[in-house]
């Protein structure tokens, strides 16, 4: 995919958190598409990203874009890390930078990602059952299910995607390994969580395809998603200028309840989000995908 097709979300009150206090030095800790990163740059001259994601496709698709955007600025002001964000103290020490004044991460899918067929994130895709940000480490969704006991399978379905069906659906994943036909597919797998949980459900009047809560499940155990969302948020005010900000866009609840939880009971944070912002109406119309969001940033005093 030579172009990006992701809508950064919430782009206007990113912006506005973020920028409430002078600041020059930025961390976008997940590039996407950059509609973030570009929308600092844009705001001053002054500004500089580091710019991370674990998607080689991302950084090489949007440095392309943004080299085009930015052409003739100098300095060109992103530098482009390929890495999780967890690492982002080893990336400073490294830029011999001391202090950011902003550190902001979208969580989630990006629909480039989505749209990527050999990636497995979409339900009925024929590649894959992939789901893993970098694919060149750690175990494939697909290798995870054909190694992991059954009551392990249950218990990231149940925990990670908070799905009630969990034990049904690890019991039929670990039928098809002893027939011989382990899930190689997102389809395949999608399917089957289908058999398991037959109807749709509904949330905000919209119907939620029975196999989404497995997906996020088995995504988020394969990029170990949550635990580096903690541990960045811990270690973050390491690193941020006092008065820095930090925002959090979020897409399910055992996210949101992290941040929620780290700005609330860390004296450090001081929140700038007595509630979690939300996507307007006019927003969602136009990008289904930030219905879901949530917004949450706090300032370290």
């Amino acid at each position: 995919m030579s172009e990006t097709v992701h809508k950064s979300v919430m782009p206007g009150e990113v912006l506005d958190l973020l920028t409430s206090r002078s600041g020059k030095v930025y961390i976008d800790g997940t590039l996407g598409g950059g509609g973030h990163t570009e929308s600092l740059c844009r705001y001053s001259k002054d500004v500089r990203v580091i710019a991370f994601d674990r998607d080689i496709e991302a950084i090489n698709r949007t440095e392309k874009r943004l080299r085009s955007v930015f052409a003739g600025t100098d300095p060109f002001p992103v530098r482009f890390v390929h890495a999780d964000y967890r690492f982002f103290e080893d990336a400073l020490d490294l830029l011999n930078i001391e202090k950011i004044d902003g550190f902001l991460l979208d969580l989630g899918l990006s629909s480039d990602q989505l749209a990527d067929d050999s990636r497995g994130f979409s339900f009925d895709s024929a590649g894959n059952l992939d789901l893993r940000f970098d694919v060149s480490e750690g175990l494939s969704a697909a290798e995870m299910l054909a190694r992991l006991p059954e009551k392990e399978i249950s218990r990231i379905l149940y925990e990670f995607g908070e799905e009630r069906h969990s034990r049904t659906i690890a019991r039929r994943i670990a039928e098809c390994r002893r027939s011989g036909q382990p899930l190689q597919t997102a389809r395949q797998l999608a399917d089957l969580v289908r058999e398991c949980v037959p109807k749709f459900w509904k949330t905000k009047g919209r119907s939620i395809d029975p196999a989404t809560k497995t997906f996020q499940a088995l995504r988020i155990a394969v990029n170990d998603e949550l635990n580096a969302l903690a541990e960045t948020l811990r270690r973050l005010p390491n690193r941020l200028a006092q008065g820095g900000i930090a925002a959090v866009i979020s897409f399910h609840s055992l996210e949101d309840r992290i941040v929620k939880n780290t700005f609330r009971d860390d004296p450090r944070w001081q929140p700038l989000t007595s509630k979690p912002v939300t996507a307007s109406e006019a927003e969602v119309s136009r990008n289904p995908r930030s219905r879901s969001a949530k917004l949450r940033a706090a300032l370290l005093v």
